[in-house]
Order: C-alpha cells, then sequence, then structure tokens
C-alpha cells in the first residue's frame, strides 16, 4: 500500500516582459501610448479581456513596455502574437516584425531591405 501523495499546486512565479519599441518610436511610426492600450485591452486572464486586475500589469518606460505577470499564466509567445497583431492593425507590419533579443525581451525591429534590389510579389 502507497502512501498518498500530496498534491502541490504548481504558482507561477513573478514574470517579467520587456516589448522594446525604440526604433519605430523614434521614427514616429508607433506611439508607445495606443500600444500599452491595446495590451490592456486586449490581454486575456482566465479567457476574459479586460480582466488584469492585480494579476497582470502593463508600464511603460519611454519606449519601452514592461508587462509583469503576478502569478497569472502569461506566456512570451503570447506576448508576440499579440504584438504582431498590433502591427497588423497599424498596417506597418510590412514594415517592422517582432524579434527576441533575449529571454524576456522582444524588440520590434525593421526588416532589413536590400538595396538595389526590386521586390516581386
Amino acid at each position: 500500500i502507497m502512501a498518498p501523495t500530496k498534491k502541490t499546486q504548481t504558482k507561477a512565479k513573478k514574470v517579467t516582459y520587456k516589448i522594446d519599441c525604440s526604433a519605430p518610436v523614434d521614427d514616429g511610426i508607433m506611439e508607445v501610448e495606443k500600444f500599452e492600450e491595446y495590451l490592456v485591452s486586449k490581454i486575456k486572464v482566465n479567457g476574459k479581456t479586460n480582466n488584469l486586475g492585480d494579476a497582470i500589469s502593463v508600464s511603460k518606460t519611454n519606449s519601452t513596455l514592461l508587462v509583469t505577470s503576478n502569478g497569472a499564466a502569461l506566456s512570451k509567445r503570447y506576448l508576440k502574437y499579440l504584438s504582431k497583431r498590433y502591427l497588423k492593425k497599424e498596417e506597418v507590419r510590412d514594415w517592422l516584425r517582432v524579434v527576441a533579443s533575449d529571454k524576456n525581451t522582444y524588440t520590434i525591429k525593421y526588416y532589413k531591405s536590400t538595396q538595389g534590389e526590386e521586390e516581386e510579389g
């Protein structure tokens, strides 16, 4: 007979993700305030939008957004998905892309253009 095992509840740690928007913001293509509002309204907590509460906070510093999860399930991949949706909504998705620069950071960069070559579509 085996002893009953305790079920330990895995609690998500506090995780902070950064989204660096400095390149498009410096050029005036993107506004951090609008992006922040978009993320606040679109991030889902327990399957509902506009339900952030204390679980998730979104703040900005200059041209960088900080998304902090206090125990709520929030994946970095989900932030990339929302970032790409925002770029598409603002119709700048053809020029900008979302790139992981380190473990907890995304950077919004320009696509590298090759000089002298014509694009075929």
